[in-house]
């Protein structure tokens, strides 16, 4: 068994992280350079930076914070948010990052994935989806939640992994910020018919529901945030806990406990 990532998530507005419910009702979580800084010393694998309101308002990704992210942590982290064409991946790669999260650009240019891929390599590529289940189907959206479309999670990320994407990153709006667990069933649906990494995202609130989206959602990362702003959960603590529950993690960053 490949060993499971645990992820951090800062979502950035207006320069400070923020944490909300099902993408709305947002406070203040903090300093985003700090809070990733403290997570890479307590064994976090990598880091995922958005800024959460830059496609809604049209900006560009805050590329002064990622050159400062880039300074002071060890470990990779991917930027996303605002990025609409080749040019911002390069600017945002050039300034530090790792990987690129594209979201609601990919879905209204999907040949935007294959441009990536192709110019800088599937690895730097994350496709990211925010998905609401509606009786049984579960709906993609854009800027950041706020405007459903016509695209189907399971169809929507077999196409972007045809198209190049390095990775997956699923967000069931439903589950997010509500700690209750994960969506694992519709994650499990994701890892059996993908050829790609799949990054579990929304519902984190205890130790468990990392164990369960590994074990039963079968995902291959697990992203959190507010249980990691609000020091509900240390990283090196849940590292050791899903050791024990005979989960997979890399050892190499397992620092305490």
């Amino acid at each position: 068994m490949l060993a499971k990532r645990i992820v951090p998530c800062l979502d950035v507005k207006d320069g400070t992280t923020v944490k909300g419910i099902n993408f709305i009702n947002f406070r203040d979580a903090g300093d985003p350079v700090e809070l990733g800084a403290e997570y890479s010393r307590q064994g976090a694998d990598e880091l995922v930076y958005l800024d959460i309101t830059a496609s809604h308002e049209g900006r560009k990704t805050f590329t002064e914070l990622v050159k400062k992210v880039a300074a002071r942590i060890n470990i990779p982290f991917t930027v996303g948010g605002g990025v609409n064409e080749l040019s911002d991946v390069e600017r945002l790669l050039n300034a530090g990052a790792d990987k690129i999260s594209v979201n609601s650009a990919a879905i209204r240019c999907p040949e935007l994935i294959d441009r990536i891929a192709r110019n800088f390599g599937s690895q730097v590529c994350v496709v990211a989806i925010d998905a609401d289940i509606d009786g049984d189907e579960w709906t993609c959206y854009l800027n950041g939640g706020r405007v459903p479309t016509e695209r189907r999670l399971f169809a929507w990320a077999s196409e972007a992994a045809d198209r190049g994407a390095g990775e997956i990153l699923f967000t069931s709006m439903k589950h997010d910020g509500v700690k209750e667990g994960y969506a694992n069933e519709a994650l499990a649906t994701l890892a059996e018919n993908l050829h790609i990494p799949v990054i579990a995202s929304g519902g984190a609130g205890k130790k468990e529901h990392f164990r369960d989206a590994f074990l039963l959602g079968k995902a291959d990362a697990a992203l959190a945030a507010s249980v990691f702003h609000f020091g509900e959960i240390n990283i090196a603590e849940l590292k050791q806990y899903l050791q024990n529950e005979k989960v997979a993690v890399r050892q190499e960053r397992l620092t305490c406990c």
